[in-house]
């Protein structure tokens, strides 16, 4: 990682304790960006394109992993800021875990080439649609951290993100159901798959369905944060 990099994450952490966190949230997205991408390169049989996503991803993911060191290292316990250091800690955990299962999912897609039934094809399509829509609203809901402060935490702004985290919370909660569903759909077609193939494509699609778990879990803490303070 260029030592520039480094700096700029430092100079943004020196303006606010939460830009920083914001731009980490902001790496998941577009890790999951770059995956919905990958999936589809990998539905369409172009696995030469689903490599170099993998490549794109885990440059993403490494440099959410340096933004999350720079702010577990800069905030010692005389910092005042307006949350419990714990608390934003513990929110920063499921927030990485975003990047790290998109990272994941995209690595498990470059281990096996299959040709998939169009019935699951249309379910994997569509699972990952629901999950970039669960990790979208929930950075929607992290750009509002920036309001918070800005008004002191009223209770105003306060009451309006915390209307946000139930939206977060039933998007994972859909993509978890059509997660299901499919997990199904892939066991209708085992004699076609085979034993390996089975495998394969129930782990895909948990590893898939971890990335919106992620998501509702950072909103969850986010709320608890918000709350304690």
């Amino acid at each position: 990682m260029p030592i520039e990099y480094i700096r700029s994450v430092l100079g943004i952490f020196g303006e606010s304790p939460f830009k920083p966190v914001h731009t980490h949230a902001e790496k998941g997205g577009e890790a999951v960006q770059k995956l919905q991408q990958s999936v589809k390169a990998y539905c369409k049989g172009d696995y030469m394109a689903v490599h170099t996503f993998d490549t794109e991803i885990s440059a993403i993911e490494y440099e959410a992993d340096i933004i999350k060191q720079t702010i577990r290292k800069l905030i010692p316990s005389s910092m005042m800021l307006p949350v419990d250091p714990n608390d934003l800690l513990s929110f920063l955990k499921p927030q990485d875990s975003i990047a790290d299962n998109a990272h994941h999912t995209a690595h498990w897609l470059t281990l096996r080439e299959t040709e998939l039934h169009p019935e699951i094809k249309e379910g994997v399509l569509e699972l990952m649609e629901r999950i970039v829509k669960t990790v979208d609203a929930y950075e929607d809901m992290v750009n509002d951290i920036a309001k918070l402060l800005e008004t002191s935490f009223s209770k105003k702004e306060i009451k309006r993100i915390l209307k946000k985290v139930p939206i977060v919370e039933e998007l994972e909660h859909e993509t978890d159901i059509t997660k299901k569903q499919l997990q199904a759909t892939v066991f209708k077609y085992e004699d076609e798959l085979g034993g390996t193939g089975v495998f394969y494509l129930i782990s895909l699609l948990r590893d898939m369905g971890n990335i919106a778990d992620s998501a509702s879990k950072a909103a969850d803490r986010l709320r608890t944060m918000i709350l304690r303070r």
